[in-house]
């Protein structure tokens, strides 16, 4: 059941990001808030010591007001800051965590660039129309960043600590 959850919800959680903010320009809170209540219940389960289990909480913390801090100045928003900060809690204070803000930061500059192109060319007046693109198109609003985000959180996933129990007990 454990594996279950670490196997679902964390992926279907980043999908979910990446999409709605494509869609809607908007990550619900409630993506973050089940990111860090499954985790906080799942953990200790997978016979995490404490120290670890803080560990990964201080990571959030320190996630979160880094991209708090970035939002108050209008450099992402707030539903950037908090899924970060969700996923931070999922990756811990290691190399994960470095991966995935490396990862997502290359992947949102990319996808930055690539729809700052998108807006500049002509194939944006015949395509802004469409559901999934208008959003690209749309020259006053942000980039989605949301996507990078969901992106590097899938990559990074595989080597995280709770996938790794997870994938150690079912080869066991």
């Amino acid at each position: 059941m454990l594996e279950a959850l670490i196997f679902v919800v964390f992926p279907f959680c980043m999908l979910f990001a990446a999409i709605s903010d494509m869609l809607s320009m908007t990550i619900a809170n409630r993506v973050s808030v089940l990111l860090v209540v499954v985790f906080a219940l799942v953990a200790p389960l997978t016979g995490m010591d404490w120290a670890a289990y803080g560990w990964h909480f201080a990571a959030g913390f320190l996630v979160l007001a880094v991209t708090f801090g970035l939002f108050a100045l209008g450099g992402m928003g707030g539903g950037d800051a908090k899924l970060l900060a969700a996923t931070a809690l999922w990756m811990g204070f290691n190399i994960h965590l470095v991966e995935y803000l490396v990862i997502s930061t290359f992947i949102g500059g990319l996808l930055t660039v690539a729809i700052l192109a998108y807006r500049k060319s002509a194939l944006a007046d015949f395509t802004g129309h469409n559901p999934f693109l208008r959003h690209f198109a749309d020259q006053t609003t942000g980039v989605p960043y949301g996507i990078a985000l969901g992106i590097g959180g899938l990559i990074v996933f595989p080597d995280s600590p709770l996938m790794v129990w997870a994938l150690e007990r079912l080869a066991a």
